[in-house]
């Protein structure tokens, strides 16, 4: 350490479910933080509440969500519940004074998104779009703020898994399962990330699986103005394949793991100069190791501490879902739809 610096207060940190996202991907990497003290887990189930604790080295198991977020040392919640209780659990939390990291999408609407914004005028809400911390888009964005790639005209997004597991969380409508709202935000999000704006209509392609309900493939097309265009097709039904394209009047910038980046692997993106289709125009570039959602979760703590650090707020997430909320309604009216 350097003289005169000094190191900060590390935050402590509560979680709210055991999800797979949260056990497999954000508690180990929070739990290698020195700015974060993970210190406790809740379950509507017990067992399932200890289990995890124990596997992760986590101090404190509640068998209820409320147990968790009324312990007066946690300061900031990790909120991975099914999208149906982002909201109202994130409403609980703020009201307890917790500043909550909460997952995408962070409500079903836009409507219901904007019920968080008094809350988050008090604490710190944000949605957890991990990639936006990750070296590779941030690259990305800085190369086409240079005009690397010329005038981007066009990003394109392919996103997929395979899971038909009625049981499974993420194939019930009721609760907010399917493409769009579960990966398909990716999409959303990779767009308003790379031409920094917010798009103006939208239109929709939506096959919904005739048993479960849910929409297992979607595509959209986004219009940002000024000939800027987002397009995307999301599957919860085909292949596991992920690939982000930003297209240029003088190149193209390729990301070639865009969403699960391996954790602690270093990335590499494509950079083609758009002279030929053979690609002896393409040069890569390595980006370092990184953690995506160690450095999102370092990033939400240093705001608790009140440090300068990347933010994305309620506004940002209200903007996200009327984008969502536009593609749904046109999929009813099978046109165009405006997003306010």
């Amino acid at each position: 350490m350097l003289m005169g610096e000094t190191i900060m207060k590390r935050v402590v940190w509560g979680v709210l479910g055991t999800s797979r996202i949260g056990i497999k991907h954000v508690l180990p990497a929070m739990r290698a933080s020195p700015l974060i003290d993970l210190r406790a887990i809740a379950s509507r189930t017990p067992a399932a509440a200890e289990d995890a604790a124990r596997a992760l080295g986590i101090a404190r198991a509640y068998g209820s969500y409320e147990a968790l977020i009324d312990d007066p040392e946690i300061e900031a919640i990790y909120n991975p519940l099914p999208n149906h209780l982002h909201v109202p659990l994130t409403l609980q939390a703020a009201a307890a004074g917790k500043h909550v990291l909460c997952e995408k999408p962070i409500a079903l609407s836009a409507a219901q998104a904007q019920a968080l914004q008094e809350a988050a005028g008090r604490v710190h809400i944000e949605e957890a779009f991990m990639v936006r911390h990750h070296p590779q888009w941030q690259r990305t964005r800085d190369l086409v703020r240079a005009g690397r790639v010329g005038t981007v005209r066009a990003v394109q997004v392919f996103f997929s898994y395979f899971n038909d597991d009625p049981a499974d969380i993420r194939n019930q409508p009721a609760i907010g399962g399917g493409a769009l709202y579960d990966i398909g935000c990716y999409a959303i999000l990779g767009g308003r990330f790379l031409f920094e704006a917010q798009p103006r209509r939208g239109i929709a392609l939506v096959d919904r699986d005739p048993s479960l309900g849910t929409d297992r493939t979607t595509s959209g097309l986004l219009d940002f103005g000024g000939g800027r265009q987002l397009g995307f097709t999301v599957s919860t039904q085909c292949c596991a394949y992920q690939r982000v394209q930003v297209v240029g009047t003088g190149g193209r910038i390729e990301i070639r793991i865009p969403f699960n980046a391996p954790r602690g692997g270093a990335m590499q993106i494509a950079i083609d100069d758009g002279r030929t289709l053979d690609g002896t125009g393409i040069a890569f570039e390595t980006l370092p190791a990184a953690d995506q959602y160690r450095l999102q979760a370092e990033a939400f703590s240093r705001r608790v501490r009140g440090e300068e650090a990347p933010y994305w707020g309620m506004d940002d997430a209200v903007a996200q879902m009327r984008v969502i909320d536009a593609l749904w309604r046109s999929e009813r009216s099978q046109r165009w739809e405006d997003i306010a």
